[in-house]
């Protein structure tokens, strides 16, 4: 019987228990280098807008849903290509050999179909303020292996590439994952993570690391 888990609850003692973590300092990592990446003009004034308008708030001090609507989303719509596109509340499901995730992403940049997500790219956790907060980084994870394996399903490639990041206010936080051993008792989730970006003064780097993922997704047939 497989033992379930919400993207929300997991821990890293239930993440251990099932999967063999492997995590990477935090660095600059090859898909972190972007400065050869052109923004166009267009891209340069549309990414001046977002920045004037998160100058006007706080964004420690305002709910999420206000962050979420100013600064994550917009930078996420600005990212899309041809079919991948920009989603916010995204439903996923992954039943592994011992054990199923599912919940729901604050926010995916992936390949869509007739109004139907096909392939996640990135995911995105937004971090919630309180006392009853959950670390941000577990259930990120929990993210990267059901989207994996929504992408192993349909193409059984091994490793399973996959994004992530976790915003907490305006600040970007992104990981690079590598799933293998998907259908094994015991999957490999890889992490390779980046330095935090704060969007009023590195929204153009942000947009370059988001346009990168994107770009690698066009390539490919």
């Amino acid at each position: 019987m497989s033992t379930k888990f919400t993207f929300s609850s997991i821990t890293l003692e239930n993440l251990t228990q099932f999967v063999n973590l492997q995590e990477e300092n935090l660095g600059e990592y090859e898909w972190t280098q972007v400065d050869s990446f052109i923004v166009t003009d267009a891209e340069r004034q549309l990414l001046q807008g977002i920045m004037s308008h998160l100058f006007k708030i706080s964004t420690h001090l305002v709910n999420e849903a206000t962050v979420w609507a100013r600064a994550i989303y917009p930078l996420l719509m600005l990212a899309e290509q041809e079919s991948i596109q920009a989603w916010a509340q995204v439903s996923l499901k992954a039943h592994y050999t011992h054990f199923e995730l599912e919940g729901i992403a604050d926010g995916v940049l992936g390949k869509c179909v007739l109004g139907r997500l096909k392939s996640p790219y990135l995911v995105v956790v937004e971090t919630k303020k309180g006392v009853e907060n959950q670390n941000p980084v577990f259930q990120l994870y929990a993210q990267l292996l059901a989207a994996a394996h929504l992408n192993w399903e349909q193409d059984h490639l091994s490793p399973q590439e996959i994004f992530g990041c976790y915003t907490i206010a305006d600040c970007w936080t992104f990981v690079k994952a590598q799933v293998t051993d998907i259908d094994a008792d015991i999957p490999t989730l890889r992490i390779e993570g980046s330095r935090e970006y704060g969007e009023k003064y590195e929204a153009e780097t942000i947009f370059k690391i988001l346009k990168n993922i994107v770009s690698k997704h066009v390539a490919t047939p």
